[in-house]
């Protein structure tokens, strides 16, 4: 069956590993729509829980690395099917705990250092060395839960389950890209967007239009030919999308309309718009298919950006010469771990998508990471890539941060500048910055940006759950063109001024993410959202965010291949 089908009217809930889940059927075409309610991936801010094996993960290809063993001479491939998991509940819990932690030092050291403005210097040092040793202890408690993660004996499944799951996704979408007969195969068709976005945007686009692609059951074709970064295309610094599929042929497409119609059935092509789907279906961002769905829950702290993640890392699968080119810069740079990346836009994003924010703003999450990463392990050097369009930015971080170590090619700063952007320089400097970036341990951005989303994104490839291994200084993350997106109240809240909304627990809070003027988490214990006709703020660890569940292919011919 297709993205809709025929289906039993069928309303109900369902128990999964001490979840609630609540389920509904619509007949007639509709979709199936389950939500979950209870999920949290509020994970900007809190930092990297990782052992010095996830800091410098192997690179994983697209064919996969699955573990084997030799029994009686004959490979076996170990599945997280023979380790005990966690409960779904469990998992929840734990992060939890992590998220509560790092939302009280947010409360805190906000309001704590707005009092002391108004103080007298002897009441100041008091209130300092009361978030000093506020913040020792938060360190503390975040440590024993990260040591809690590798000691409670699930941490071989995780580490497995995670490659299982990217193992299977990796092979749904070799198969759905490279059909027997692609003369006979619907497409989904998507043109390069010239002037309109740079390249972050572009792949942003791309990976959107493969999983609107797996989401109908539909080969994607990608029309990228005189790009204006190179007019090779896409192919000219990434690996073909196909090896069988990769033109629509004397097909004339249609444009996109709702997948349940006969009309979109029976099309041999379907042209994507940019941005926005009209109408927007029900698998569209941020949901996640419901076949993976108890497994993404249980693993993945922010299980969207997981799923979003598979089809980042496809499309930007770099072909060999970039692929080189990766290497020897990684090479030239002393790229090594541990290392927390820096991506600072400046530029045209200061015109009208983002505030201007200093070099200091960035460094205070970075020193909050090596704090915390001293008390698992000796921090010899102290690293950060630092990735910018401001080819001046580097002179002033050495400067005023000498006790680190910046890694950075000026080169690809001034290439990214607004005069040189659009060229094969600029493209190459861009994927480095995007690439390097993901593989840090800890990333400081702003999510405002493309190439901080996609990085992350990119990033969550190279580990179990990286869902809070960056710091958004200003939006939380989100997805340009996305379905509405809500949080769930899980305890009650009285407003206690007009600047915030009361709520009971089960409310929908409806969350905002169109600009940084308006974005949800404050970072100072606070987050904003809208309820009915009213909207303002309410204390975070009040809510969670709810993830959204679609049917969608479930490719079983594959799974059993």
């Amino acid at each position: 069956m297709g993205p809709r089908g025929k289906l039993i009217l069928v309303i109900g809930t369902l128990f999964v590993g001490g979840t609630v889940l609540s389920l509904s059927l619509l007949s007639d075409g509709a979709l199936p729509h389950m939500r979950h309610a209870t999920a949290d991936y509020t994970g900007a801010g809190r930092l990297a829980h990782m052992d010095a094996n996830e800091r410098n993960p192997p690179v994983l290809q697209f064919e996969g690395n699955i573990t084997r063993r030799m029994t009686r001479g004959r490979p076996i491939n170990k599945t997280a099917e023979q380790y005990n998991h966690p409960p779904t509940e469990y998992e929840h819990i734990r992060r939890k705990i992590d998220n509560g932690v790092t939302e009280i030092w947010y409360y805190m050291s906000a309001h704590l250092n707005e009092l002391m403005e108004d103080l007298d210097n002897k009441t100041r040092n008091k209130v300092e060395r009361i978030l000093e040793n506020a913040g020792h202890q938060k360190r503390s408690i975040l440590t024993d839960i990260y040591n809690l993660s590798r000691h409670d004996n699930y941490d071989k499944w995780r580490k497995q389950e995670s490659e299982d799951l990217k193992e299977l996704v990796k092979k749904r979408l070799h198969y759905l890209q490279n059909p027997g007969n692609c003369s006979e195969a619907k497409k989904i068709v998507c043109n390069k967007y010239d002037y309109i976005c740079g390249f972050s945007c572009n792949a942003h686009h791309v990976a959107n239009c493969l999983l609107v692609a797996y989401a109908t059951n539909r080969t994607f074709v990608f029309e990228s030919k005189g790009w204006q970064y190179s007019k090779e295309g896409w192919e000219s610094v990434f690996q073909p999308l196909s090896d069988t599929c990769t033109t629509i042929g004397d097909i004339k497409a249609i444009t996109w309309t709702d997948p349940s119609s006969r009309k979109f059935q029976e099309a041999g092509a379907v042209r994507l718009p940019p941005y926005t789907l009209n109408p927007s279906p029900d698998f569209y961002p941020l949901a996640i298919p419901m076949d993976l769905s108890e497994r993404l829950i249980r693993i993945h702290g922010f299980p969207f950006v997981w799923w979003f993640g598979q089809f980042m890392t496809y499309v930007m699968r770099p072909n060999d010469a970039m692929a080189y080119e990766l290497d020897q810069t990684t090479l030239r740079l002393g790229f090594k771990h541990p290392i927390v990346g820096v991506h600072v836009r400046r530029t045209d994003k200061l015109l009208k998508e983002a505030k201007f924010h200093s070099i200091e703003e960035y460094m205070v999450h970075v020193e909050e990471f090596y704090l915390m990463l001293e008390r698992r392990e000796e921090v010899t050097v102290k690293r950060v890539y630092l990735a910018t369009d401001d080819d001046n930015l580097l002179a002033e971080a050495e400067e005023k941060y000498p006790d680190y170590e910046f890694l950075s090619d000026t080169s690809i700063s001034k290439a990214a500048a607004l005069g040189s952007r659009y060229s094969e320089l600029g493209l190459k400097g861009i994927v480095m910055d995007v690439n390097l970036l993901s593989q840090c341990d800890f990333i400081v951005c702003t999510m405002s940006s493309t190439v901080c989303r996609n990085s992350y994104a990119l990033m969550q490839d190279l580990h179990v759950d990286a869902s809070s291994y960056v710091h958004s200084i200003d939006s939380n993350y989100y997805f340009a063109g996305q379905n509405a997106h809500h949080h769930v109240a899980i305890y009650p809240h009285e407003a206690q001024g007009p600047e915030e909304i009361s709520f009971q627990p089960g409310d929908l809070i409806s969350v905002k993410h169109s600009n940084w003027d308006d974005f949800s988490n404050h970072w100072d214990g606070y987050s904003r959202g809208g309820l009915g006709q009213m909207s303002g703020l309410y204390p975070s660890y009040k809510a969670e965010s709810k993830v959204e569940i679609a049917e969608m292919p479930n490719y079983k011919e594959v799974d059993e291949m």
